[in-house]
């Protein structure tokens, strides 16, 4: 028998991994971490209307645009979810989603679960789901303090906001209890993994083993 079957590529379809999580929960170390470790998933870069952090670059962390460009992009259609947060907007632009999913890529989001629920109607048979919990209320809140990136005001409006974002997790399909980033990041490559090799989204499968049965 030919190898020629073995040596053939299967085409792939992306998918788009949603990563969720009250803030502070470490979805974000996690998801700088996945896209470190694993060329062939890249960020979607969201568009927001708040201010810039610092550290943080347009284009890379986010699209950082006015209120009224956001608007615009609304009215036109171009996001594939789009919601308010904390008194600024947050958006996903489609155009470059739909083209790294055709191209076999996988797209990786770290949106809320009003976000994901956007997303279900629109991508329901390329999207996988997964909940980042802390470990408890009290690690929670300590991360959040730790990370010094808000006001302890703004501190105070997250803790106050996680129970209701963590009653959310029963919606998505994988649930990772963010203990350790080690642990919780090879949970998430196993999950990533598993997704990739579903029989559906192997769009060249039919045609290996098609010429596998053919003895090439």
């Amino acid at each position: 028998m030919s190898n020629e079957a073995s040596e053939t590529a299967i085409q792939r379809r992306g998918l788009m991994l949603v990563l969720s999580s009250p803030s502070g929960a470490g979805k974000t170390t996690l998801s700088r971490q996945l896209l470190d470790n694993d060329s062939q998933i890249q960020l979607s870069v969201s568009c927001t209307t708040r201010a810039k952090r610092s550290g943080e670059q347009d284009g890379v962390d986010y699209r950082f645009i006015d209120a009224a460009s956001f608007r615009g992009m609304i009215d036109r259609g171009e996001f594939l979810e789009h919601a308010r947060v904390f008194d600024h907007y947050y958006g996903t632009p489609q155009a470059p989603v739909d083209a790294a999913l055709a191209a076999g890529g996988d797209v990786l989001f770290d949106i809320d679960w009003q976000g994901t629920q956007q997303l279900k109607e629109k991508g329901r048979d390329d999207l996988v789901t997964v909940f980042i919990l802390p470990p408890s209320t009290r690690d929670l809140e300590r991360r959040l303090i730790t990370r010094a990136q808000d006001s302890p005001d703004i501190v105070a409006r997250r803790m106050a906001k996680a129970a209701d974002e963590m009653s959310h997790w029963a919606e998505y399909e994988y649930a990772i209890i963010n203990r350790d980033i080690a642990t919780s990041l090879n949970q998430l490559k196993s999950i990533l993994t598993a997704e990739r090799l579903k029989r559906e989204r192997q769009l060249g499968l039919s045609g290996f083993v098609k010429a596998l049965r053919d003895g090439r």
